[in-house]
């Protein structure tokens, strides 16, 4: 049976930030994930995640300065230090709020820089990152992002993502499949699913292209999601989009995979 949880910086924002919680799981929801917990102390979100029995599926490492353009700091050099805190960070936040997964955001390539040199750091980070990670239990992922939405993001493709991980070789780092972006770069989405699930630590969904509920656009979910419990993935699925009106109200995909018994509903 699938498990999705609500991506709280794109969903609910009807609601202040710390309302999402009991938005989320008043429709039913068992999880939830979000870019970034650091506007917060990691108690008062737990606090949230407990009174609304929730679970904190995902959130990401910080990425250095986002309102400044930073996409993460794993392969710039000179910021070395600024990534190795970065990491400390998150794995602090996360000890309290209880996820299992951190995404770290490799970072912006800029036009003429060495994409070799930033490469080489950015697996040495992401091995450094997996080390620490596994004393805590912690799985790091990566993700492979569309230069549509990014342009310039160092990591595109699932077969490079996968790549760069059997290389590292370390158990606790994997791919973060997001089928909107897979699908914006490569397409063939449900043939990457079959090859790559061994692989994969987390899983996004969304509508292509606008981002909107999965139930609108070019990819067929209920095919996917059929797809991906046959596999027998067992983490997180993202609902990482933006919805069309509001987030409730545009639910009806998530009530009818209920519905088939693909998942389960606990409004509360």
């Amino acid at each position: 049976m699938l498990r999705f949880a609500a991506n709280l910086s794109m969903m609910y924002n009807e609601h202040v930030f710390l309302d999402r919680f009991a938005a989320a799981a008043k429709d039913g929801f068992s999880g939830v994930e979000y870019l970034f917990p650091y506007d917060f102390p990691a108690a008062e979100l737990r606090a949230r995640l407990d009174a609304h029995g929730l679970t904190q599926a995902l959130f990401n490492a910080p990425p250095g300065d986002w309102a400044a353009g930073d996409r993460g700091t794993a392969s710039l050099p000179g910021r070395e230090d600024e990534f190795k805190r970065s990491i400390d960070t998150a794995l602090q936040y996360a000890s309290v709020i209880g996820n299992k997964t951190v995404h770290v955001m490799a970072g912006l390539l800029r036009s003429g820089q060495d994409r070799a040199k930033h490469r080489a750091l950015y697996m040495d980070h992401l091995s450094y990152a997996a080390h620490h990670a596994d004393a805590a239990g912690i799985t790091v992922v990566i993700e492979p992002i569309n230069t549509r939405g990014m342009p310039g993001y160092l990591l595109n493709r699932q077969d490079d993502a996968q790549a760069i991980c059997a290389e590292i070789g370390a158990e606790n780092l994997k791919v973060q499949f997001d089928c909107f972006h897979c699908q914006i770069v490569e397409g063939d989405v449900a043939v990457k699913l079959k090859r790559d699930m061994a692989g994969i630590g987390h899983i996004q969904i969304a509508g292509v292209p606008e981002r909107n509920e999965p139930d609108t656009g070019e990819l067929n979910y209920n095919y996917l999601l059929n797809l991906i419990d046959r596999l027998g993935y067992q983490g997180w699925i993202g609902c990482e989009y933006t919805p069309a009106s509001n987030s409730s109200e545009g639910l009806g995909w998530l009530r009818a995979l209920a519905q088939q018994g693909l998942t389960s509903l606990n409004p509360r």
